[in-house]
């Protein structure tokens, strides 16, 4: 993303979780619609977890969905085909399997926080959405972790130290509240110009209008 003069840019706050397919797929019709208009941005990502309680050794995703949305296999099929499509539109891969799990994502957000002080939050923020959507890795396993940073131009051995001191995680913890307290249930959510909170994926044309009227308003 464009780093302009904080001057001129239009702050974008987004909360969502990296295990999260319409983050990604939200994310990237939002960055369409800022090409297209040509509008500068200072973007930040905030952390939210869809399963916080979601235990270390993860979840089989077609369990997972059936448990908490009470998905059929076949309606879980559709929806892989559907994310897929999309994904491909937008220039993503997503590969899903039988052997698909959803893990815990507490550890890959403290990194995030420590890589927002490095300068490299989005860098690794795409970087994750990577190793999980299109690569199929656990991203609650400190060593993909690593990789990733390495992959967003990070210090390996430094991220890892990061992650081992625990350092991020009250944090975490505070911004996560932040949200809770703004009735943010669901994600991708976000707020433009600190002004106006959007939740979900609403295609380019809807970010575009999106963003036309925030011209309009001066933001």
């Amino acid at each position: 993303m464009t780093q302009p003069s904080p001057a001129t840019a239009l702050q974008i706050d987004i909360a969502s979780d990296v295990v999260c397919p319409w983050c990604i797929i939200g994310f990237l019709q939002l960055r369409r619609a800022l090409s297209d208009s040509g509008r500068s941005v200072r973007l930040r990502w905030h952390p939210f977890e869809l399963n916080p309680e979601m235990p270390p050794e993860g979840q089989n995703l077609r369990e997972h969905v059936f448990e908490k949305y009470g998905a059929s296999p076949e309606d879980s099929r559709k929806s892989r085909e559907t994310l897929v499509a999309l994904g491909q539109e937008l220039g993503f891969p997503f590969r899903f399997s039988d052997d698909s799990r959803i893990v815990n994502t507490f550890a890959a957000h403290q990194l995030l926080d420590w890589a927002e002080g490095e300068g490299r939050q989005h860098d690794l923020k795409m970087a994750l959405f990577q190793a999980y959507f299109s690569n199929g890795e656990d991203v609650s396993d400190p060593a993909v972790l690593e990789r990733a940073a390495i992959a967003a131009g990070l210090d390996g051995p430094a991220a890892r130290r990061a992650l081992d001191s625990g350092a991020h995680a009250g944090a975490v913890r505070a911004k996560q509240r932040i949200w809770a307290e703004r009735d943010v249930h669901s994600v991708p959510t976000m707020v433009f110009g600190q002004k106006y909170m959007v939740s979900g994926a609403h295609g380019v044309d809807g970010f575009a209008t999106l963003l036309t009227r925030l011209a309009d308003e001066g933001l």
